[in-house]
Formats: structure tokens, sequence, C-alpha cells
């Protein structure tokens, strides 16, 4: 698959995140850091069938485009996550890490999907917000959580990373992305990867991933569905100090199928 992206430390394609998955070589990332459409939003499956932009907006301050693939039901969130991560298994090298974005209303079924699909779970890393969205009459939704395995056993080395973190959502012209995760999370657990090692982000968004991978002295593997934010994503990974692809240049990887 031809990159829509690339230069000496990333590689970015547009294209579905399970069929991309399939293409990239046996233990080739040293972590997986993710943040999957949830397909939440409510307790029917009507409330999940609503447009991204309305289940995450508040008000009229949050006018990036809507994303796809968010409405999914339970049971076929729960398979769908199942696949994406077993081939994000085959993909990682032994030991590897994996971190995957959830809030309370998936997190029973991403810690079952996580052990579906072959990983180790090994825990739960919990993002608290300054800025919860106010519920009243009951306690507000302040935490998002990061599930996080191994691909099997892991060294025990390395420096210790945080397992929380309490910092402020992104608002209105903040974000580039609806559901956009703060730089300063991603870049400590990006550091789960070696110094030049490779971090994936099958679901890229707009890119914050790799932008904290890159400032950590890391390489990055993205996968964006969407042609606006994959274009956005570009932006911001050149914006940081990539250099445009050489129309020769394939991936990090070199040779890819076609």
């Amino acid at each position: 698959m031809k990159p829509y992206y690339a230069d000496d430390s990333v590689t970015l394609y547009r294209g579905d995140a399970l069929a991309v998955l399939r293409d990239l070589p046996d233990a080739s990332v040293d972590a997986v850091i993710t943040d999957p459409p949830y397909s939440s939003g409510g307790q029917f499956r009507g409330d999940r069938t609503a447009g991204t932009g309305t289940k995450y907006a508040r008000g009229d301050v949050h006018r990036q485009d809507d994303f796809t693939g968010d409405n999914r039901d339970q049971r076929s969130f729960g398979y769908w996550s199942a696949l994406w991560l077993g081939e994000a298994l085959r993909v990682a090298r032994p030991g590897a890490l994996i971190a995957v974005a959830t809030d309370w209303r998936q997190l029973p079924t991403t810690t079952d999907a996580i052990q579906a699909g072959g990983w180790v779970w090994r825990g739960i890393a919990v993002w608290a917000k300054d800025n919860p969205r106010p519920q009243l009459g009951r306690p507000s939704a302040a935490c998002e959580f990061y599930v996080w395995g191994t691909a099997g056993a892991r060294t025990i080395e390395g420096e210790a990373l945080p397992g929380w973190w309490h910092v402020m959502a992104l608002r209105g012209a903040q974000r580039a992305h609806q559901t956009e995760k703060p730089l300063a999370i991603l870049r400590d657990l990006v550091r789960a990867a070696p110094i030049e090692g490779v971090v994936l982000d099958p679901f890229a968004g707009s890119g914050t991933t790799g932008i904290a991978a890159l400032n950590e002295g890391r390489r990055f593997i993205g996968v964006e569905r969407s042609e606006r934010y994959a274009s956005v994503a570009a932006d911001r990974l050149r914006v940081s100090g990539m250099r445009p692809v050489a129309a020769e240049q394939s991936d990090i990887f070199g040779e890819l199928a076609s």
C-alpha cells in the first residue's frame, strides 16, 4: 500500500485500519498507542448512531469534522476491537506495549478485547480532566482511560511511566480533531518504545500521537481512514519537522505491498 505521507521518520497511510494492519510486516513495531472510535455516547443503540459532533461536542465551540466508525453496538464493537487488536499483536515485537484509549462505557469491553486479541492485559491508566462536562445531580464523567498490556512478557527495565494524568481537555480551537487527546499524555506513553523505536497508531486522527513520537525521538506509523483528517495529520507531521517524501520513497519499512 502506498503511503499517504512519508519521510525518514514517518509513514502515514490513508485507509481502513484493519486492512492496512494486515499489510504491515510481522514484529515490526515497538509500541501501539491509539485512540480508536469508542462507539460510545449513550445507553441505547440510537444514542450511538448519532453523529460524533452531537455525541462529543460542547455546544458551538467544537466545529471539527465528524469522523467515521463510531456507531457500532456493544457486541460489534467488541468483536471488531478483537480483530484489529489481533492484527496489531502480530505487527508488534515481543514485549511491545499497547495502550488503547476508552471511556467509562466501553472500559469493560476494551479490557476484554485486549485479551481476546492475544495481548496480556496489564492495567488501566487514568486521565482525570480539570474541565469535565458538568452533570447535574450526579458525578461528572471526569475520567477517560488507557487500557494497556504487552505482547507477552516484557522486560522490566527503562524509565517509570505515569499511570495517571491530571490534564485539562482541549477545547474549541485548541483541537484539530473532535476527540484529540492532550499531547502531554501521549508524550509519556510513546516513551514505552525505545529511542528510534517505532510507534504505531492505527487510528491516527489528526496525528497527535505521531507528533508526540517525533518529539520524543521515536519513529511513527499511522493509519487514518478519513481523507480530511489524513490531510490534517500529514500537515501537522510535516510542520513538526518532517520533510515531504520523495517520489521514489515508500515508507520506513522499504517496499511494502503495493
